[in-house]
């Protein structure tokens, strides 16, 4: 499958930013290729995923006060001016869903791809994600239950993951 985008043209949307960090999180992983086209000029040449246009790195709905960041390189969630202290598997269970928008996970699934072992009683996660709803408070509904399948990140979810700070 070739999918071409014109990132030339405007400034990225949110929804197109995510669908280049999806491509580049598939590139990443060996299962497709990311290639930047020049017109007329040479070759295809590969792109490093987070070599992406500006655009995408600073999407409208990051500067709304509200938009929660995860600053990956040194574990810190903040919203705003606000701090948000978090435990280690809540944190990389908050970064995990935000990485991976739209996509249901079971708890067996989160279990195995946040925790790395799946020896655990299912209901670990439940307890998990109740804290970090109680950390992020009633105003951030950040983590979605599909019933009787598991979670994923809210659609209309604010979050910004920043992965060099």
């Amino acid at each position: 499958m070739t999918i071409t985008l014109d990132l030339a043209a405007a400034p990225l949307t949110p929804r197109l930013a995510r669908l280049v960090d999806l491509l580049g999180e598939l590139a990443e992983a060996g299962e497709g290729v990311v290639r930047l086209a020049e017109p007329a000029g040479p070759p295809a040449l590969p792109v490093v995923p987070a070599a992406r246009p500006a655009a995408a790195a600073t999407a409208p709905e990051d500067d709304h006060p509200d938009t929660l960041r995860i600053l990956a390189g040194s574990r810190v969630v903040r919203q705003g001016d606000r701090e948000i202290p978090l435990t280690r598997i809540e944190f990389d269970l908050l970064l995990f869903l935000a990485e991976h928008p739209h996509r249901v996970f079971t708890r067996l699934q989160l279990l195995s791809r946040v925790w790395g072992y799946e020896h655990a009683v299912a209901r670990t996660v439940d307890v998990h994600v109740r804290r970090l709803r109680a950390k992020l408070g009633p105003d951030t509904p950040l983590v979605t239950t599909v019933y009787g399948v598991g979670y994923r990140l809210a659609d209309d979810a604010r979050v910004r993951v920043d992965r060099f700070r």
